[in-house]
């Protein structure tokens, strides 16, 4: 006797998707990018709403939010109605991954903006050079956005281009994560050490005024490792030459001084000024070609030849590190590179040479304050390093 099989068929169960406060599942769902061209009544002309309805919109939106501020490759969506008509329930547009606004269409047209939560986490990582820093952080599964933020600290106290395979370094940052889950980039840097040299340089975050967002970076003595000038005028250095009171000329071909530290580099980088100051000279000459002196106070001044392009005029305030020209030939030169001359007190001195002051340092009635923050935070960066590397 054969035995009646009753096969029941499987129930699929869709699951639930919420996002920006709807139930994704009762609507049509449209994600796209903003493309070049569109604006957010070319969006909603396609949309089939009319054009008294678009235009209604549009005034509606201004009241908060700014349709021209609407960018190129930022994401947006549509959730039309299910039926058959299709028509369009809700617009929402993300400017970035922590916030976005909504154009809801339902009942009323109500427009607003809703922030993402956002969660930051500490964290500390212990790595050892083996190439670049960026690539030492990849392996460390660390977003190489932070080493931007390194090197920006450490610009007055290490040339990066003299890190030598096997320097070992320990970093405290944060992150940002979205709703719990979404990761949001690097968010500060707290602490660190570089071995350099054969020393470990410190850097600890430290606010001298409580009340202000203004942050600074010291050792672990409490002093700046902000300098009053940046080591070197390009963001990576390669010395072709230094300061010589006697150098064989490679244009003119004779023995003369050399009054400057040149650094090679393509034609077209970007040339920084070392402190702020004001521009005194900005011009050509046949033997500087393109330049720019910057007067930084009573005692400093600095120059900078053979530019490309110069990008600031005379008179001209400018900021450490604001971009002042760029890379070029012009003048008496065999190649791209820029000649980075040094005054002190009006004589010409070679830049790399001198012991330059620090800006902006401690403040002694802090320094209680700063020990107390910047202590717990060495002896983790130590304990960490001291684990991974069994000293």
């Amino acid at each position: 006797m054969k035995e009646n099989k009753t096969l029941k068929k499987a129930t699929i169960v869709k699951p639930i998707v919420e996002e920006f406060g709807f139930k994704l599942n009762d609507f049509n769902v449209l994600h796209d990018t903003i493309k070049s061209g569109n604006t957010l009544g070319s969006i909603l002309d396609h949309q089939n709403l009319g054009d008294k309805r678009v235009y209604d919109l549009m005034e509606k939106v201004r009241d908060s939010f700014n349709p021209r501020n609407i960018r190129v490759g930022k994401p947006y969506t549509i959730l039309r109605s299910k039926d058959r008509y299709k028509k369009m329930q809700a617009f929402i547009y993300q400017p970035d991954r922590s916030s976005y606004y909504v154009i809801d269409l339902r009942d009323s047209v109500t427009v607003y903006k809703k922030i993402r939560p956002t969660k930051i986490i500490k964290r500390t990582i212990v790595g050892e050079l083996d190439g670049s820093l960026s690539q030492a952080l990849s392996d460390e599964g660390v977003d190489v956005a932070l080493a931007n933020k390194i090197t920006k600290v450490y610009a007055w106290s290490i040339d990066f281009f003299k890190l030598q395979k096997g320097d070992k370094f320990a970093v405290t940052f944060t992150e940002r994560f979205i709703d719990d889950t979404i990761y949001d980039g690097v968010e500060d840097l707290k602490a660190a050490f570089f071995e350099y040299k054969g020393k470990k340089i410190y850097a600890f975050s430290f606010a001298q005024n409580e009340s202000s967002d203004k942050i600074d970076y010291f050792d672990h003595e409490g002093k700046a490792l902000k300098s009053f000038f940046l080591k070197a005028p390009l963001k990576y250095v390669n010395i072709t030459s230094r300061f010589s009171k006697n150098r064989f000329h490679p244009v003119q071909h004779r023995w003369k001084a050399h009054k400057g530290t040149d650094y090679a580099a393509p034609t077209g980088t970007p040339i920084m000024t070392t402190a702020s100051g004001v521009v005194e000279q900005s011009g050509y000459t046949a033997g500087n070609g393109n330049f720019v002196k910057v007067r930084h106070d009573k005692t400093y001044s600095t120059q900078y030849l053979h530019m490309s392009k110069i990008l600031v005029r005379r008179g001209q305030r400018v900021s450490q590190g604001d971009i002042i020209g760029k890379v070029g030939s012009t003048g008496l030169a065999t190649g791209p590179h820029v000649c980075y001359r040094f005054w002190k007190n009006g004589v010409q001195v070679d830049a790399l040479g001198l012991k330059l002051p620090n800006s902006e340092p401690m403040n002694k009635s802090n320094l209680p304050r700063f020990m107390t923050q910047m202590e717990p935070m060495k002896r983790e960066l130590d304990s960490i390093a001291n684990l991974k590397f069994k000293k």
